[in-house]
Formats: C-alpha cells, structure tokens, sequence
C-alpha cells in the first residue's frame, strides 16, 4: 500500500469508532453510538468509510430488541498483512502476519561476523524483499515494524548503538521505507516485546505492565494505557545496564556490576564454568546439561532467580507495575528459575501489594518481539 494511502487510513482511524469495534466487537452501530456519545449519523459515516477500507466487515445480524435485527460490526482482521522483523545479535527474523497476530510465513537470516552497516541493510532489506514476494497482494501490506537490539532513536528510525553487532548509526527506517515505499517503524527489541505481550499475550486489561527480556543481553519495556513509555533520551527499559555491584565484572557497556552480567546466558555459563566440571559456551548448554542429568547445575539456575529477583524487585519499587512478563532464551529455564524469582521478591519487597506483585513467563515465547515489532504499525492504524 502506497504510503500516502496509509496516512489518510490512519486519519480515518483515529476515531473512537474503530477501536470500539475492536474491543467490543462484535457490535451494533446503534451500540455504538449509545456508548460513545456520537451521532448516529457520524457513527454511520465513519462505518461506511471502515467498511469500504477494508478494516471493518460486517457480519450475521445480532439480537434483536423488538425490531429489526442489527447488522453487527467487528474488525477485518484477516484483510491486511504486517511485515514484523526482530534483529538480534547474530540472526534477523522476518514475518509475515495479520492484524490479528496469525503469522504466514517466516524468514531468517544469519549475520556475518565483522558485518558492516552496508552488510546489514542489505541483509535487512533483502529478507523483507523475499517475504514480500510472498503476498500475492502486496497493496494489502500496510506497514512494516522492526525489533532491533540496543539502543533506538525512535523519531528517525535509526539504531543508535547495536552492541553485539559492533555497529552504530544505522539508518533502518529511512533505508526500508525509501526501498519498499512503506511506513516504517523502528523500537528497541524488549520494548516492542512488552507492546506485543500488551496486544497479543491475552492477559486482560491492563493499566500498566512490564516486560523484561532476558537473552545474550537484558532489556524491558513499560507499556502504560496501551502506550510504549520511551524516557527522555529513548532508553527508557535498558535495565540490563543497571549497576548493582560496582566491584561486579566489566559489562560489554563499559561500567562495571551490571544486571546483565550477571543473569544473561553467558553470565550463566560463566558460573556454571566456574564449577570445574566442563566448558560451557551459553546458558542454553547449561539448561540441556541439566536436563541429561546434571543436577549439579541447578544452583547455577537457583542463583540466577535470585538475581533476576533482585533486578525485577528494584524494578517494582521504580514503577510499580501490575504485571510484569519474563521472556527470553534465558527464561526456558523457567521451572528452576521462576520459584526462585517470586521467592526473592516476596523477601525483599517493601509493601504485602508489592510482594505480590505478578510475574509470569510469556506465552509468546521467541515470537514476542517479532509480534512486538507488527503492534508497532498496529498501534498507529488503531491509535
């Protein structure tokens, strides 16, 4: 879809229309009219114009009140695709999904070492462009979202500083959008995890939640009323650079005793290592060495819940979320590490509310980024 054709869409979209049907859809036009203080005439002009862009569909008639049946409304969720990509430190992953989160294709691509930013917008481009072929309609691809790691200037759409690729200044959203003509969106990956947990987790309604991504690196996102938080500067989330040891080891940041280098995948390989018994190269080697019977390693495991415990009490004292949602390769360990998590909190935690703060491991899994990175241009049609 022709760009300009989707800011005229997203004008229309910001009514209060749309997003009634989307969250209370199935819905009558007569309902609502009723609940949000419009004219039946507005809401029927508004409905005529949703209808004929596609984004609202009209299905089987509702209960009737003594006349004649409505004519029920709810959002087309299947008509529109969405391109989400997650770039991570050694791998791109692209999808193909609908405004409802169903994914349709996949693609993946693995980075060189020594990548140039040259290198790696060719990469990028390149695996947009082939899931791209994959829509017979490609007028129906309305944007396309993109999960990068590190820090991101989300105005510009440029990856600021990309520290397990080395690279710096990366121009993601000027370089697609000039290519495929496409509103482009950009975030940094643990921020557009929380907004996909927010969209697609299916944990009801709520007013504040957290999300903290815990891999090669470390990172969160709040999401406050539907909406991402950024901070002044754009690194709003980045607590895996939080200090909490200043004697601790060097992180890749520079500083000393970061959050990160102590519950990341090579910080539990490290401690694992630290055992004597094997050589460990990530945490995953660690998990599978249990799992075959190495039970040896399970304090390894138990430790690092507790220093996740740590980091995500600070956190609750910081910004007090409702929920907060653990993800991450680092978090398939979840039975030897969630036990440890709630137990931590529930020590250290100032008030009883706050003890009980709830900590749950996503159900999305490895998709929550990529998923994050379509709720980007998601948020823009429905916002």
């Amino acid at each position: 879809m022709q760009r300009g054709t989707f800011k005229l869409m997203k004008s229309v979209n910001k009514s209060l229309v749309l997003n009634k049907i989307r969250k209370d859809g199935p819905i009558s036009r007569a309902q609502i009219a009723k609940e949000s203080k419009l004219t039946p005439p507005t809401v029927s002009s508004f409905v005529k114009e949703l209808l004929e862009e596609g984004l609202v569909k009209e299905k089987d008639l509702g209960k009737s009140n003594g006349g004649r049946k409505p004519t029920m409304l709810e959002i087309n969720y299947h008509h529109f695709y969405i391109i989400g990509v997650d770039s991570g430190s050694s791998r791109v992953d692209v999808i193909l999904s609908d405004l409802s989160g169903k994914i349709y294709e996949r693609i993946s691509s693995v980075f060189p070492k020594d990548m140039s930013k040259e290198q790696f917008l060719i990469i990028l481009s390149t695996a947009v462009r082939d899931i791209l072929s994959k829509v017979k309609q490609p007028e129906k691809v309305l944007g396309i979202g993109v999960a990068m790691h590190g820090v991101v200037q989300v105005e510009t759409g440029t990856s600021l500083i990309a520290p397990s690729l080395g690279l710096e200044n990366i121009p993601i959203k000027e370089t697609l959008q000039n290519e495929f003509n496409l509103e482009v969106y950009v975030e940094n990956d643990a921020r557009a995890m929380a907004l996909g947990e927010s969209w697609f987790g299916e944990y009801g309604d709520q007013d504040s939640m957290m999300t903290v991504n815990i891999g090669n690196g470390v990172g969160s996102g709040l999401v406050v009323d539907g909406n991402l938080y950024h901070g002044a500067q754009d690194i709003a989330g980045e607590i895996g650079h939080m200090m909490i040891d200043i004697h601790g080891e060097v992180c890749e940041c520079g500083n000393k005793g970061c959050l990160q280098t102590f519950i990341s995948g090579s910080s539990i390989a490290r401690r694992a290592n630290k055992l004597g018994e094997e050589h460990y190269t990530s945490g995953k080697d660690v998990y599978e060495a249990v799992q075959n019977g190495n039970t040896s390693l399970k304090e390894v495991f138990e430790e690092t819940g507790k220093l996740i415990g740590i980091g995500i009490t600070n956190l609750i004292h910081v910004v007090n979320p409702k929920l907060i949602v653990l993800g991450g390769g680092v978090m398939n360990a979840e039975e030897m590490l969630l036990p440890a998590v709630h137990k931590t909190i529930a020590q250290h935690a100032l008030t009883l509310e706050a003890k009980e703060t709830k900590v749950v491991v996503s159900k999305l899994g490895k998709d929550a980024a990529m998923l994050g990175a379509t709720a980007l241009v998601l948020v823009e049609i429905f916002n």
